[in-house]
């Protein structure tokens, strides 16, 4: 093994010991569409792989799951049976969609430790069983409240309506969504039903009405400090990005009323009958003025009087008492506390503690079977260690679970749960535009992708997206229909996706793969092959070279580090194509002496090496088939133990020297990086 003292200098980042890595939980009422793969998935498997290769394979766990439970299930499965005459179970319809979105993962090579169903076995009972003990921690802690708050009732259809059953548009000052269900919108904002602007039953198309019921609720409010204290630390912790403080901090506010200036009158004539409050007044150009109130509990009191009176008013953001449980039929069993009993539990909290239940399922597995894999079988190992971290990959709408409501609920827990590190991309768009499977732009499916690209073309070009930083479009040419040019011959409309001299955004990165990676790797073999005998280069690389191997490896670590797969995967494509350069010239020039030859081998090798390495966590299959031929155990030759060796160490050990060390012989025009057959087909 290289000495790495020289290398291990104060720029080189800390890894933890151990680390669970997780990806955002789709919903059980549908397939996965590319956002889910390409702006979670594929980023949450990168950091993963490399994690496995940095720390060991034993010291990583990788899980995520379908949230099973909920409305948005319930109406799905209520569509399917009424719609399309479904059969089976709502557990039926649940594992089929769950089966589906596996397929698409390991489609794509995701390589989840266990990709589970809240509400499907291995993980069911151990999730059931941790939801109980948790909410009876929180409510033996203080911090579960009963509160009777208004729930739909659809008069016509005879019965509470949940809360996909619901629609209207968005309360939330400055939220433009028109697509927002009882308690939340399609982009995040959390509200109260009764707060719910021109709500819609979608069972019979009627204006539902709101009648008490008695739910348990988290106290949010209650940890505003720690929040505060929270987003001070991840300002300095260069992992967590600046979207995820900002998002936070603009719900650590003083809970606030806007009233239209044309209320005013009506407002005044009640004032008096508020709670304290600041009012002040609009703005120039704006047509509302604020009330400010001390807490929300005043806000809510203020909210009877003003809705009394007729006034209308928008609430703005603040912290809000955090709903644990509801009514609806399908969900975890809350457990029976006081004199409430009966009820589930809401999909939104039980899904954050989901991944560790998953957890536990996975080395319960491990500990049965006697496999070993694991470092340690204790979960607590994994998840309140100070030597191990949690890394969860979500996106950018879904902060306010998992930096706001999270946070608060692990700290009230006192069980020693490490507060997480979030990893919020921004949204990755389609041809500009943001899509969704239940919006009026709809995004290809994960699988569909694959009639036109392979895994590791569409793998490397999501990573190169940049979604750390902006959101940013996918843009795939089979898709955009937009019109590319009108022929001057027939006078046709041609499209983009038809049109041979467009260059298609979505293979940029592709180019990288099956041109200079594969340059790379088919030079080094046919070059052994033809004055080594196969084997490896006897003389090692030129210092220079092995410097830049040494350079390119702790500026990937650094990216990495810092979830910048963008820039990670920019540094190897320059890396590899100097190395490409280099063995063009060094080859030319040694044309007819063996022993130069040999020698531009040996800085080819171990370049290729170096890129090997370093792109196993962005596009592992082709990867592994380079150390394959290489005949390289892949523990010992992607483990980052070695990753400063010469091939002369890392040959030595596994037991061989250079001489010694025969690969595999490469069969003539052999591509570790292949194009999609569609892509061979235009001649591409």
């Amino acid at each position: 093994m290289a000495d790495t003292t020289t290398l291990s200098g104060a720029t080189r980042p800390d890894f933890p010991k151990r680390a669970v890595i997780t990806g955002g939980m789709p919903y059980g009422n549908k397939n996965l569409h590319f956002g889910h793969i390409g702006g979670v998935f594929v980023p949450a498997d990168f950091f993963a792989r490399f994690l496995r290769d940095r720390l060991g394979r034993g010291n990583v766990v990788f899980v995520s799951g379908t949230d099973c439970y909920g409305s948005p299930i319930m109406e799905g499965y209520r569509k399917k049976v009424e719609g399309e005459g479904y059969e089976g179970s709502i557990v039926d319809y649940v594992k089929q969609n769950h089966d589906a979105q596996k397929s698409a993962l390991d489609a794509y090579g995701i390589s989840l430790d266990l990709f589970a169903g809240s509400g499907l076995e291995p993980a069911s009972d151990f999730h059931k069983k941790l939801t109980s003990e948790l909410i009876e921690r929180l409510h033996q802690k203080g911090f579960l409240h009963k509160m009777s708050t208004r729930q739909f009732y659809d008069v016509e259809a005879g019965q509470f309506l949940n809360g996909r059953q619901v629609k209207g548009r968005c309360p939330v000052k400055g939220c433009k969504s028109e697509k927002a269900y009882a308690d939340e919108c399609d982009l995040g904002h959390q509200f109260d039903p009764e707060e719910l602007i021109a709500p819609v039953s979608q069972l019979t198309g009627t204006t539902p009405e709101l009648r008490p019921v008695d739910n348990w609720y988290f106290d949010l409010p209650a940890f505003e400090g720690e929040l505060k204290s929270l987003m001070d630390e991840w300002d300095v912790d260069e992992q967590v990005r600046p979207i995820v403080t900002k998002t936070v901090r603009e719900t650590l506010v003083a809970p606030v009323m806007y009233v239209q200036n044309k209320f005013r009158e009506a407002f005044d004539a009640v004032a008096g009958k508020l709670p304290a409050h600041t009012l002040r007044e609009a703005e120039k150009g704006q047509q509302s003025f604020s009330v400010e109130f001390a807490n929300w509990k005043d806000r809510d009191e203020a909210r009877g009087v003003l809705e009394s009176a007729g006034v209308r008013f928008r609430t703005g953001k603040t912290l809000l008492p955090f709903r644990i449980t509801g009514n609806i039929e399908w969900g975890v069993p809350a457990p029976d506390m006081e004199d409430v009993s009966g009820l589930t539990v809401w999909c939104w909290p039980e899904s954050l503690w989901a991944p560790i239940s998953f957890t536990q399922t996975v080395l319960d597995a491990d500990r049965q079977s006697g496999a070993g894999r694991y470092s340690t079988d204790d979960w607590r190992d994994w998840w309140c260690s100070k030597d191990a971290k949690v890394y969860q990959f979500i996106g950018q709408d879904n902060i306010y679970f998992y930096c706001i409501a999270q946070p608060a609920m692990w700290a009230a827990l006192d069980w020693g749960l490490t507060q997480d590190t979030p990893v919020a991309n921004y949204h990755i768009l389609f041809m500009n535009k943001k899509a969704s499977s239940s919006g009026s732009i709809k995004p290809p499916m994960a699988g569909e992708l694959l009639e036109h690209y392979t895994a590791e073309q569409l793998r490397a070009h999501w990573l190169s997206l940049g979604l750390d930083q902006k959101a940013v479009s996918f843009s795939p040419k089979p898709y955009d229909t937009s019109v590319s040019h009108v022929d001057k011959k027939t006078g046709v409309e041609i499209l983009v996706k038809d049109d041979p001299r467009v260059v298609d955004p979505a293979l940029k990165e592709s180019a990288f793969l099956t041109n200079i990676f594969n340059r790379l790797a088919r030079s080094c073999f046919y070059g052994a092959q033809n004055v080594c005998e196969g084997h490896l280069p006897t003389v090692t690389a030129h210092d220079d070279v092995k410097a830049a191997c040494d350079e390119v490896t702790l500026a990937f670590e650094r990216y990495a580090h810092a979830f910048d797969a963008h820039n990670a995967l920019a540094a190897v494509d320059a890396f590899a194509r100097d190395a490409n350069k280099r063995w063009s010239d060094a080859s030319k020039a040694a044309q007819g002496d063996d022993a130069a030859y040999e020698q531009a081998l040996a800085d080819a090798f171990q370049a290729l090496r170096t890129v090997t390495l370093l792109m196993h966590p962005a596009v592992p299959a082709g990867c592994e088939l380079v150390c394959r031929y290489l005949a390289f155990d892949e523990g010992l030759f992607f483990s980052w133990d070695h990753a400063f060796d010469t091939m002369a160490e890392l040959a030595a050990a596994a037991g061989d020297t250079p001489e010694s060390h025969q690969m595999v012989e490469l069969p003539p025009r052999f591509d570790f990086f292949q194009k999609h057959h569609s892509q061979m087909k235009k001649g591409k």
